[in-house]
């Protein structure tokens, strides 16, 4: 088949985009070419929301054919977290026939060079930035988020993760030029003379190992940055959310194909039941790159077992949040209710660990109680979720029985400050929604400590008494060096004690906040400027997204012939 996109009509359609997410990455300034508000869709080809419901819906009940060699039966049992048997069968691929095709096309790939494989690559994001009303339904329905949030982290969130992730590759890989004339005197002889060439060769098959949570926004960074350096990607989605990453991979041919290239570059490993895929694929010889986000006990199986492969976890910590002082009392109440009721705290930023001091904090209305700061805080969250509606546009359904168990348990750790309550769904009945629950824990009782040390991911945060902010300072820097977290949060007035915390986040090397009390949470972050973990603590061994995110998914070969 002939190409419909030449290279020339993507770098000149695409090359402007490239390059203002390069300037991005270099500023750290806020940029974003993907739209957040629902009603920017409609004109030039994206689908608007009633168009986007409908291609969703018309999903529903049929086969995935995504045109894949090697597919040997049709597996898919999805259940949305609000009560919908989504029915979409996908491929099973038999992995020994589907990975020699998947090396077949590597070849053109890396010789069509960094440039061309970048606006390959937003042609594949914009064509899913014109379905996100599509994707957005498809992420809520596999994730549980609510539609509003699926519609924005799902879609154009997770889609500046993906340009964010082609910018660094790209980056990286002309780094070092093209060619270069080497000569090197030799006093009354002649010089020496060498003409060199430098091509960044793939590593070859990537796996992306998706999440349940967030299927396209920790899918796409190890997506797009493996493509974008000239591996072959395998998709493994988790079984219970296949459907946003299978459409993901359905895009991904049709460009590839337009644009001259083999389809099987990208390819969907879907899994049956209880089938367990992710061991076999992760540790198979073709195998060379593993993107993981997920639990730490399989994030540590991989980092130990998958040796043949450069391999990047996202895994889990025990994010951290010292309530000290602060000018603006309301504000800090209001940013933290919200942060830890977005998505039933079913992300990994949520705060889980409030260390506050037991004699309590100065705040613009006066002095505060541990108890009086507890008290507030779970009126904080009773109010911003008092409003059924309201409080499902932000809680969502909770995305599995497991995160339905802990909630459950953990009113049994401790005093309860916050009791949890059931909230119904009026447009789907079978969701099951929870509010979150705080429990007091005392800092100074070992018997606590097993629980405030643990994650416990969900709708689950501990208030943990404290005899001063220096206990407070010392447990975060012992909670990040043994644990990990995603982020850190304090409030503090005291310059004294801000230095310190900070000093804590550099030599442990995890991403603080200060004093949030406006519209941005410790919990989001924003591509092209915030770094989503670091890679330096437990929780994480890389970074979304850095240089060292995509250096090591390719090597520079050197070619040198003499003048």
């Amino acid at each position: 088949m002939a190409a419909e996109l030449t290279a020339h009509e993507l770098i000149a359609k695409h090359r402007p985009t490239l390059d203002q997410a390069l300037e991005a990455i270099r500023t750290r300034a806020y940029w974003s070419p993907h739209p957040e508000h629902p009603k920017a869709y409609g004109e030039h080809g994206s689908l608007d929301a009633a168009a986007g419901k409908a291609a969703f819906d018309a999903l529903l009940g049929t086969r995935l054919d995504l045109g894949q060699p090697g597919t040997d039966d049709w597996v898919g049992d999805e259940v949305s977290p609000y009560g919908i048997e989504l029915e979409v069968t996908y491929p099973h691929a038999d992995i020994e026939v589907l990975l020699p095709a998947m090396k077949a096309g590597q070849r053109a790939w890396r010789d069509a060079g960094p440039e061309v494989r970048a606006v390959v690559c937003v042609e594949i994001l914009k064509r899913i930035s014109d379905r996100t009303h599509e994707f957005a339904h498809a992420v809520m329905h596999t994730s549980g988020q609510a539609f509003m949030m699926a519609f924005q982290a799902g879609g154009p969130h997770a889609q500046d993760r993906g340009l964010e992730a082609v910018a660094y590759a790209y980056a990286e890989q002309v780094r070092t030029p093209g060619t270069a004339e080497w000569t090197k005197p030799q006093g009354k002889r002649e010089p020496l003379a060498l003409t060199k060439r430098f091509t960044p060769v793939p590593r070859g098959i990537g796996l992306v190992i998706g999440c349940n949570t967030f299927p396209t926004w920790n899918g796409y960074p190890g997506l797009f940055a493996s493509l974008a350096t000239g591996n072959a990607v395998l998709v493994k989605p988790h079984p219970r959310a296949v459907l946003p990453l299978a459409l993901t991979v359905q895009v991904a041919r049709g460009v590839l194909t337009e644009a001259g290239f083999d389809p099987n570059l990208v390819a969907l490993a879907a899994e049956r039941p209880d089938e367990g895929t992710a061991k076999t694929l992760a540790t198979h010889p073709e195998i060379r790159i593993v993107d993981y986000t997920g639990s730490t006990s399989f994030g540590d199986w991989l980092e130990a077992h998958a040796r043949q492969a450069q391999v990047y976890t996202e895994k889990a910590g025990v994010n951290t949040v010292i309530v000290h002082s602060t000018d603006d009392y309301r504000g800090m109440l209001s940013n933290l209710a919200f942060s830890l009721s977005l998505y039933s705290g079913q992300m990994c930023t949520t705060p889980q660990n409030l260390l506050i001091p037991r004699d309590g904090i100065r705040t613009d209305q006066g002095h505060k109680s541990f108890d009086e700061v507890t008290a507030d805080l779970a009126r904080a969250v009773d109010g911003l979720l008092g409003d059924d509606a309201r409080a499902n546009a932000l809680l969502g359904a909770i995305v599995n029985p497991d995160v339905k168990a802990r909630l459950e348990a953990a009113a049994g750790l401790g005093e309860v400050a916050l009791a949890s309550r059931e909230i119904s769904n009026p447009e789907f009945p079978g969701a099951v929604v929870r509010t979150p629950v705080i429990v007091k824990l005392d800092g100074a009782k070992p018997d606590d400590e097993a629980a405030y040390m643990s994650e416990c991911f969900g709708p689950v945060s501990f208030a943990v008494a404290l005899d001063s902010a220096t206990d407070a300072v010392e447990l975060l820097r012992h909670t990040v060096h043994e644990k990990g977290a995603m982020t850190v949060g304090a409030y503090t007035t005291d310059p004294e004690v801000e230095r310190a915390i900070e000093e804590v986040c550099l030599e442990e090397a995890a991403q603080l906040s200060l004093n949030l009390t406006g519209g941005v949470y410790v919990n989001q972050t924003a591509a092209f400027s915030d770094f989503h973990g670091s890679g330096g603590n437990p929780a994480a061994n890389a970074a979304l997204c850095d240089g060292a995110f995509v250096a090591s998914r390719f090597r520079v070969v050197e070619v040198r012939r003499e003048a």
